[in-house]
């Protein structure tokens, strides 16, 4: 006689899901958009500026038989995360999956690091996923997800001039472990995904940049924005229940 608990099957279809993306006009917020809503899941998705761009992925969600919902939001504004939550919930009648994933790239001396930069990093960074969690629990059942997109270089910082963007992410593990311990009990998993180099426009693989860092990778290829798409829709269906309170660092082993 067997004393397994019988569980819902492992895989990652989302079907009658509904995500939220912050950030989810272009590079890896929109590949995580598309990723959800290919694996069964209606999307929300936030942008800053680029409306045209959210209005584009959102057409491509529609292709794939899915409901888009696109929200302007800047997430260095308090009062806009949570109106993003109770959006999603009012138009698409529920929410299971957050994905933080807005983010900005600061670069520069610290000594050269203003004040206004220095607020708006730890806003984007640090307070919105705080604030994201916390709109969010109340309606996130069993089998809810948090997933915020963190950063390789937090565990190795291989250059210089980082050092605000590097301490920022790094307050995304500490949320991640925390969360995961508090709303476990819940059925709620917590998790980061940590990127390393990735064709992006803000990190193009053709970037002035882009040689040195490859030198620090074991594969030696930037990564792709489908990968990190990828190790999300791994997290956020059934194939990641028993994941939580962690890191997932796909980077091409940067930091091997």
């Amino acid at each position: 006689m067997s004393n397994t608990t019988e569980t819902e099957p492992i895989n990652s279809d989302l079907s009658g899901k509904v995500a939220l993306v912050t950030g989810g006009s272009r590079g890896m917020g929109a590949a995580i958009a598309r990723g959800l809503a290919a694996a069964g899941a209606d999307v929300a998705l936030t942008y800053h500026q680029n409306k045209e761009g959210a209005e584009a992925v959102a057409a491509d969600l529609a292709g794939l038989g899915r409901r888009g919902l696109v929200i302007a939001a800047d997430s260095a504004d308090p009062a806009a995360i949570g109106d993003a939550v109770d959006r999603t919930v009012a138009e698409l009648g529920r929410l299971d999956i957050v994905i933080n994933n807005a983010g900005v790239f600061p670069y520069g001396p610290v000594e050269e690091t203003d004040l206004a930069e220095i607020d708006r990093t730890i806003a984007i960074h640090v307070r919105a996923p705080l604030l994201a969690a916390r709109a969010a629990v109340p309606h996130l059942g069993r089998g809810g997800r948090i997933i915020t997109i963190g950063s390789n270089l937090v565990e190795r910082a291989v250059f210089g001039d980082i050092a605000l963007y590097t301490m920022t992410k790094a307050a995304n593990n500490g949320l991640t472990r925390a969360l995961a311990r508090e709303l476990g009990p819940r059925g709620i998993t917590v998790n980061t995904v940590q990127p390393g180099p990735t064709d992006t426009d803000m990190n193009p693989a053709r970037g002035e940049s882009a040689d040195l860092q490859r030198g620090f990778m074991a594969l030696g290829e930037y990564g792709s924005v489908d990968d990190i798409a990828a190790a999300v829709i791994f997290l956020a269906g059934s194939t990641g229940r028993q994941i939580t309170g962690t890191t997932l660092t796909v980077d091409g082993g940067g930091n091997a």
